[in-house]
């Protein structure tokens, strides 16, 4: 598959760390680090613009690498580029350990994965049909 892409950063396009991975890494295009203390939250740029196709979008992740050396998370995780979005790529990072972090200029901070989805239309029912677990939620499962 075939993306058009904006490239407007500093930084060459994402690419794939290994033959087998799902995602591509996104980097930082700042022109200053930004330091996000305990809790903080903050817009990342990455000077990409996507071109996503119709019936696909892409998903921006954490990179497990940050997450678990730093607690560094995303706050709306997966965020999604949906294929009508022609803005920049931004990464939507939150500081979740009791240290400050230090976003750079090129650093790996996002993955990014393309997905093929549906799109659905409702079928107003009066009913739904019957299954095992129910209406159980949370927790509900494999207690007996």
């Amino acid at each position: 598959m075939h993306i058009p892409v904006l490239n407007r950063s500093r930084h060459p396009l994402p690419e794939y760390q290994t033959a087998h991975a799902a995602g591509l890494d996104l980097r930082a295009n700042l022109d200053a680090p930004v330091t996000l203390g305990p809790l903080e939250r903050a817009l990342i740029p990455t000077g990409l613009s996507l071109e996503i196709p119709v019936g696909y979008e892409a998903q921006v992740r954490p990179r497990s690498g940050l997450a678990v050396k730093h607690g560094i998370g995303i706050v709306n995780s997966p965020g999604t580029i949906d294929a009508d979005y022609r803005g920049e790529v931004r990464v939507l990072l939150i500081n979740l350990s009791n240290e400050p972090f230090v976003v750079n200029d090129g650093e790996r901070i996002a993955q990014l994965v393309v997905a093929r989805h549906e799109t659905i239309s409702w079928q107003p029912v009066e009913t739904l049909s019957a299954t095992q677990r129910g209406a159980g939620g949370y927790g509900s499962t494999g207690q007996s």
